[in-house]
């Protein structure tokens, strides 16, 4: 007779602290199940019947949250099946036939990241429309474009607002990715063998909501690689919207000054009066590194796995609930910071510097026969002029000009226009007025396919 287990174990071993909240889609399972185990002749009509309505009851339980769990309940599995005990007695206990829990997990796991990717996309949805609107209003509002955190080009708020639309477009294709990869069902696999009973498996699929049924029942009960794919979305969108935060709260300092950040979304200091501090975006960078960190941990759990279900595996959830719960707050935040921000039109504007067109002169001597190396070298000669004579680049002598090069003469003052810039990149995905309104409106139309509309 074997001993009763430890109870440091036993605590070790438990997992309902937070699989309970696969409940909803354990019940489901389970629902489908017994109506599986009766097409096969297992239970009778009336059994299924009473299984059905007793797991009905448990449903509307978890729903109100009167679900109650006790402490020798080792999982959410265990606790339904205790429920179900107390109501219907020896009955429930044939609820397992043919079931083995490593299906069963595997099963309400993939149900719930099947449902969690749909709220997250809806999140992410509300994000892309608070970035068009914004990007809208002022889609021609011109302002320093930046490489190395160096002003580089002029750009516009618009184009910069919608350069942080396409990636979350990128993340939503992710998002998809990861519930397609979650939508095999492996329920009908057993423990590893498959289920000796005739149970219709494609039958199982429709009614569940899976795409397809997987085709082995070893790896059915091994495979968590759609907590993976979930799990890189989830992290690629937090490294995404660490850098729209990190941008903002640069461009929200004193010393860029282009956007203020309304006081509903900063707070304060509790030292100094006059600080309003960019809390929610600094959590949203720093939970970034969360998200990567929970992929990380996945992969290494899943690296060196010997069979087809190990107790490794039940590392697997809290990952990818704490990658939910991650990022579920995190969306509306940065929606609601872009949505109340105040531009500061004219500062953004005078943050232009003539240096930043050095790129339109070397077109330009390119245009008139120069190799674009040699023209980018006379365009750097230039700039460094200005600087020892100690004038701005556009307010150099027009002798200085042509001492550096006989081609740089009566065009060039013309060149040191911001909107003709601006005009000057007409390419698609450029900052031309056309190629602005035509970006704009390719987001517009993807929004609308999503089921968004816009205003207006």
């Amino acid at each position: 007779m074997s001993a009763p287990l430890d109870a440091r174990l036993a605590r070790y071993n438990a997992s309902l602290p937070f699989d309970i909240r696969l409940a909803r889609e354990d019940l489901r399972g389970s629902r489908a199940w017994a109506g599986a185990l009766a097409r096969a002749g297992v239970l009778q009509a009336d059994e299924c019947e009473a299984l059905q309505r007793a797991l009905i009851q448990i449903e509307a339980e978890v729903e109100q949250g009167a679900f109650a769990t006790q402490p020798s309940d080792e999982d959410i599995h265990s606790a339904v099946e205790r429920c179900l005990t107390e109501r219907l007695g020896p009955l429930a206990g044939r609820l397992h036939t043919g079931r083995s829990r490593n299906d069963q997990v595997a099963t309400d796991f993939r149900l719930w990241i099947m449902a969690h990717t749909i709220k997250l996309r809806d999140a992410v949805l509300d994000l892309q429309q608070a970035l068009l609107l914004s990007a809208l209003a002022d889609l021609h509002t011109p302002m320093p474009g930046y490489t190395h955190l160096r002003r580089a080009q002029p750009v516009t708020w618009g184009h910069w607002a919608l350069s942080h639309f396409w990636p979350l477009k990128r993340d939503l294709r992710l998002l998809d990715e990861a519930r397609q990869t979650a939508s095999v069902l492996p329920l009908g696999s057993g423990a590893l063998a498959g289920t000796g009973l005739a149970i219709d498996r494609l039958a199982l699929a429709r009614e569940l909501g899976f795409d397809q049924v997987s085709p082995n029942s070893l790896d059915a009960v091994a495979d968590r690689d759609f907590a993976a794919v979930f799990l890189f979305a989830c992290a690629l969108l937090g490294v995404h919207l660490s850098r729209l935060a990190e941008q903002l709260m640069l461009f929200s300092t004193a010393e860029f000054g282009f956007v203020t950040l309304d006081d509903a979304f900063t707070t304060g200091s509790s030292l100094m009066p006059h600080k309003r501090n960019p809390d929610g975006l600094e959590l949203v960078r720093g939970k970034a590194g969360r998200l990567v960190g929970r992929l990380t941990g996945l992969l290494m759990t899943l690296k060196a796995l010997p069979s087809a279900y190990d107790k490794d595996l039940q590392e697997d959830k809290e990952p990818v609930f704490d990658a939910f719960d991650t990022l579920e707050p995190a969306l509306p935040v940065l929606a609601g910071v872009i949505t109340t921000l105040h531009l500061q039109r004219e500062r953004m504007r005078m943050a232009i510097s003539p240096e930043t067109l050095t790129v339109d002169v070397a077109d330009w001597l390119a245009a008139q026969g120069v190799p674009f190396r040699q023209a980018h070298e006379l365009v750097g000669q230039a700039v460094r002029l200005a600087e020892a004579r100690g004038v701005a680049l556009d307010q150099m002598a027009r002798d200085d000009w042509r001492s550096i090069s006989p081609l740089l003469g009566e065009g060039v003052a013309g060149l040191f226009d911001v909107p003709a810039a601006l005009e000057r990149r007409s390419a698609i995905g450029g900052t031309s007025v056309q190629a602005l309104e035509a970006q704009a409106a390719s987001a517009r139309d993807w929004l609308a396919a999503q089921g968004r509309t816009m205003p207006g």
